[in-house]
């Protein structure tokens, strides 16, 4: 079979596996992907959507935006291919030495000390957080302070320490999230989800 065919398969049988799942489509869009990723039906109860969420995103990706990661993996599964149509980018300022020399020095860590350079960048655009809650947690303290103004976050940060709380957290702000409940996440699912949020915008 071809790439394209397996994944139009694949789809075919999450559609009928998953059944009535009260998706709005493009809502759907984004879950049934994650599925696809992870092969994880659970994320049909757990995910959680801002109401504004799925359209801010897709309007950041037309505008051109930059996207931020919390790590090079998420980085390198985000699709270029849509994003190039509208001037988009993707960065990961992670591995950059000046992050990791201030993460040293402060005894924070180095996803930490990325939010903060990613401060200024990712204004008007979309982090994209798949492995650390300290990222997460910095993020929703510059948002609070009105320090960072990302157009939408993506929080998947997964593990056992403070990746359901952090979570917890971000779906009480009141700001454009796509998220889920419990410790589950990983930079693929981040990764899948600005895909089909890509998808739609150069389908639009």
């Amino acid at each position: 079979m071809k790439p394209g065919e397996i994944e139009s398969l694949s789809f075919k049988i999450i559609d009928s596996e998953a059944g009535s799942h009260g998706f709005g489509v493009k809502e759907w869009n984004i879950v049934r992907r994650m599925i696809h990723t992870s092969a994880d039906f659970d994320y049909i109860n757990s995910v959680r959507f801002h109401p504004d969420a799925v359209e801010a995103g897709i309007q950041a990706i037309r505008q051109g935006c930059t996207i931020i990661t919390d790590t090079n993996m998420a980085r390198v599964g985000i699709r270029k291919g849509e994003l190039s149509l509208f001037g988009g980018q993707v960065r990961c300022l992670i591995a950059d030495t000046d992050v990791a020399e201030r993460a040293k020095a402060e005894g924070v860590t180095r996803a930490l000390a990325a939010v903060d350079k990613a401060a200024e960048q990712v204004e008007g655009g979309i982090y994209v957080i798949g492995n650390a809650p300290t990222a997460l947690l910095r993020l929703m303290e510059l948002v609070a302070e009105n320090k960072a103004k990302p157009a939408l976050v993506v929080g998947f940060p997964v593990g056992f320490v403070n990746a359901a709380e952090s979570k917890a957290e971000l779906v009480k702000l009141n700001i454009p999230f796509i998220s889920n409940v419990g410790r589950k996440g990983g930079s693929n699912v981040a990764a899948s989800i600005v895909n089909a949020l890509a998808i739609m915008a150069a389908e639009q």
